[in-house]
Order: C-alpha cells, then structure tokens, then sequence
C-alpha cells in the first residue's frame, strides 16, 4: 500500500509535470484568438470546479466568503491577477514566447521573496538578497544586450506573485478560492463569448466541431492540475512543494527550445544561467532553514 506521503510527491510531481506540458494544449488552439481561449477557459473551469466542489462538498467554505465583502473585494483584485496571467501565457505562446514565459515563471519564486520584503517587512538573508540581485541582472541583460523589455516574463512572475500575495489574505483553499476568482469575471467572459456567437465569430458551435472539444477542455486543463496540487500541500511539506515547482517552466523551457525550436542565444543562455545560479542558491537556502 502506498504511503500517504509518497502519493503526496506524486501529485506534486504530476501537477508540475501537467504544467510543465500545458503549452501543448495551448499551441493546439493557437489559431484561435488569445481573449476567446481566456474567456472560454473560465467558463469552463466554473463549470468543472463547481461540479468538484458539490461532490466533494467544499462548497461549505464558499458560505464564509459570501458574509465577507472584505474578501471579496481581494478576491474580485485576485479574479482580475489571474485573468491577466492566463491571458499572457496564451499571448506568449501564440506569439511563440514560451522561452520568455519559461523565464518569468523562473524568476517568480525569487518575486515572491521581493515582494515580502517590501510589503511583508520579512527580513532577506545575505543568501535570498543576492539571488534577487541575480534575479534582477539577468533581466537588465537581457534589456542591454537584446535590445527589448522581456514584458511577458514580467507580468507573468509579477502577476503570480502579487496574487499568491493577496491570496494569503484569503482564508479559502485553493479550490474554492478560484471558483469564486473565475465566478466573479465569468460575467464578462460570457458577454463576449455571446458576442462572438451574435457575429458569427465564435469557434465553440454546437456541432462538437475539434475546436468546441478544444475549448471545452481548457476547464479540464485548469483544474485537474490544481486538484492534484491540493493533494500534494496536504501530504507533504510546503517547502518541499517550492523546490517540485521548478519541474513546470523547465519542461516548458525544453518545450521551447527542442520542440517548437524558439530562438535560443548566448545573450539568454547567460541570463538563464544568471536565474538558475539565483535558485539554486535560493533553493539551497530554503532547504538549510528547513532542515534547521
């Protein structure tokens, strides 16, 4: 019989593998536009979680959220974060920028440490004050020697920071958290997506056509992984979780370079070996406090 914490670190293994290869799902519906894939995709992924929540019976923290306009109110900023995030990845991959992207999900552990220096007052160590500090030089090479502002891979790390930030203001699991995110902007994902149909521009047709199959499935691909993710934090150590995560943009970096054959140059390699020397020695850190 498999132990509790060995199923643990296989969903941890298999949400971060499953992000890792989401890209694919994501250049098979390229041709379609990047709005009418975010807007579909928080549909669905209503749809999905809510099926998940009912039989699961997580509904029950869905009452706490309903008396707290305060929380709402983050939530609504979170929905919004979220939103942004999805929509530039699918940008990053139609416009084949999943290197960049790759890099933005890199640097956004190294974010995280930022931003609870700035706004949490958590004291950086001379280790985690330097890996930000090779976090920050990688992307000023690559503005000097590129010539371009790596914007996808900045609102990506950015984006995601700001909303794990808020997030931990929010007593609500996973889960329903981001049920009641993709409630809130739904009603502006169906407007347009009714839009679309009234003007004869929409690609989800009732005939079960590739496309519909396509779109539909993009609830699946959101929330399979985020259930997986959630059997993982219960089972095993938070921490250990921060070191699996770097399994995702890695099989989306190789991706990039092997299989869609994106341009790679020294001018990145330099700045991606910038951001790995900065995990490495964040994630070094991370494990000698955790031992401790």
């Amino acid at each position: 019989m498999i132990k509790e914490e060995t199923k643990g670190y296989l969903y941890a293994v298999g949400a971060f593998i499953f992000w890792g290869l989401v890209p694919i799902y994501f250049k098979a519906v390229s041709t379609i536009p990047a709005l009418e894939v975010l807007s579909n995709r928080v549909v669905w992924s209503v749809v999905f979680l809510a099926i998940l929540l009912f039989s699961s019976k997580q509904y029950k923290f869905l009452k706490n959220i309903i008396r707290s306009p305060k929380e709402l109110k983050i939530l609504l900023i979170t929905s919004l974060l979220i939103s942004i995030n999805w929509l530039t990845f699918i940008i990053a991959i139609n416009t084949d920028r999943l290197v960049e992207a790759s890099f933005g999900y890199f640097i956004n552990p190294l974010v995280n440490v930022l931003l609870a220096f700035l706004f949490l007052k958590e004291r950086l160590n001379i280790a985690q004050s330097f890996a930000v500090f090779l976090a920050l030089l990688a992307v000023v090479y690559q503005i000097l020697t590129l010539k371009s502002f790596p914007y996808i891979a900045l609102i990506l790390a950015f984006s995601f920071a700001i909303y794990g930030l808020l997030r931990k203001k929010v007593n609500l699991p996973a889960m329903p958290g981001l049920f009641i995110e993709t409630l809130l902007v739904s009603p502006v994902a169906i407007s347009y997506m009714v839009y679309l149909d009234i003007n004869s521009l929409s690609h989800l047709q009732a005939n079960l056509s590739a496309d519909t199959l396509l779109l539909v499935f993009a609830g699946f691909i959101t929330v399979v992984p985020l259930v997986w993710f959630n059997a993982a934090a219960t089972k095993i150590p938070y921490s250990t979780l921060g070191f699996i995560q770097y399994i995702g943009p890695t099989i989306s970096f190789l991706l990039a370079i092997l299989v869609y054959k994106e341009p790679f140059n020294t001018h990145k390699l330099i700045s991606f070996i910038l951001i790995w020397a900065a995990l490495f020695l964040f994630s070094a850190n991370s494990y000698i406090k955790y031992k401790k």
